[in-house]
């Protein structure tokens, strides 16, 4: 098997992509969102995880993450655990929601489709990571990972989508704990 996209050293930052099964648009709505911003919290606050950049878009998450104290790939395996358990939860409760049975129905099909899952499947089983080992490499994967929103359309500027940190590496204030790259 590669190991072209594994986590190798954990205290070294990594470029991390995954996606909603599917490239569902998930992220539609702020609760969401929220969700996924809870869920990094709880990571940084609770399970060592070094938040150095980030972008969530409407169906994929982007992440500059390392870990003094905990293995990457077991913190992205807990994080897209409860996301996922959360995220179904809420589509279930939401009454407002006009595509939930939609949304529920591919999770489902996508799980039962999956071995490694009992009833649902939210993310794609792979998470993308690539160890960023220059400056070069890390710059690139920043400028990217900000850019994200602009070139999808959804604002001018990187530093407008509420959902990155690209507002916090423009000098704003932010919504997770950041280690900023310099």
């Amino acid at each position: 098997m590669s190991r072209k996209y594994k986590f190798h050293d954990s205290r070294s930052p990594h470029f991390v992509s995954f996606a909603v099964v599917n490239w569902i648009d998930l992220f539609t709505r702020r609760e969401y969102f929220d969700i996924m911003m809870e869920s990094l919290s709880y990571c940084i606050e609770h399970k060592g995880l070094i938040m150095n950049a980030w972008c969530i878009m409407t169906n994929h998450v982007h992440l500059i993450i390392r870990s003094e104290t905990d293995q990457l790939q077991n913190i992205m395996r807990d994080m897209k655990k409860f996301t996922s358990k959360k995220l179904i939860k809420d589509l279930e409760d939401n009454r407002q929601e006009s595509r939930k049975d939609w949304i529920l129905w591919m999770f489902k099909r996508a799980g039962i489709k999956n071995s490694n899952n009992k009833l649902w499947q939210v993310w794609q089983q792979h998470n993308h990571p690539i160890e960023l080992s220059t400056n070069e490499m890390i710059e690139k994967r920043l400028e990217y990972l900000h850019l994200n929103p602009v070139k999808a359309g959804f604002v001018k500027k990187p530093e407008d989508w509420f959902y990155s940190s690209a507002r916090q590496y423009a000098g704003f204030s932010g919504i997770l704990e950041l280690e900023i790259i310099d």
